[in-house]
């Protein structure tokens, strides 16, 4: 659970740093396309009102623990500042230190496109070398379509999308997507995914 404390920031958002190295591209199209239906006075209102949770980091960097969808929407609709809500500031901690305790609080997600943890030295520096990981996008419009529900589980649509990697073939994802969705809706409800948080079924 992140708890953002009274300290607020206006900070410019190709400033910000990320936790996590994927996020799924359909997903961040489908939150731009969003802001993209509002007249421009009100998407603009909209875009200020969005508040990221972050920490400070080494070298006074701001790194944000959740939101990244929308930071990426954000950028590709050339938003220049945003709102940061500090959570704890660690920018007296050396860079190691930092992501090990970052790491111990789930507050970092060191994972590539394939769902393999990789090295904190591999972290994206910003937000335009994220990846694209199309099952944490399926993921999303399966937790959408109340295939499961939202929980405190820290980063719970990674936690789905690594199961559904494991049961839906990426070809069927790329060349059928609304048939891939399918399996994954029926993946979602059987007991294959009783473990896992925001289940809707009965274990």
């Amino acid at each position: 659970m992140i708890s953002i404390g009274s300290t607020l920031v206006e900070v410019k958002l190709k400033h910000l740093r990320p936790t996590q190295m994927t996020v799924g591209f359909k997903e961040v199209e489908k939150k731009r396309k969003s802001w993209e239906k509002l007249k421009a006075d009100d998407c603009r209102q909209a875009m200020r009102q969005e508040l990221f949770p972050a920490v400070k980091g080494p070298g006074k960097s701001f790194y944000i623990l959740d939101h990244h969808h929308k930071a990426v929407a954000l950028l590709r609709e050339n938003s220049a500042t945003v709102q940061v809500g500090v959570v704890k500031d660690l920018s007296m901690l050396k860079p190691r230190d930092f992501w090990i305790f970052l790491d111990h609080y789930s507050w970092v997600h060191p994972y590539d496109e394939a769902g393999e943890r990789r090295a904190f030295k591999d972290m994206p520096k910003n937000f335009e070398e994220l990846k694209d990981d199309p099952y944490r996008s399926l993921a999303g419009e399966v937790r959408d379509a109340g295939g499961f529900a939202k929980s405190d589980a820290p980063f719970l649509d990674f936690l789905w999308a690594n199961h559904l990697r494991i049961w839906i073939p990426r070809k069927r994802l790329e060349n059928t997507p609304d048939e891939a969705l399918s399996d994954a809706l029926a993946l979602a409800r059987s007991k294959k995914s009783a473990h896992l948080p925001g289940w809707p079924g009965k274990a």
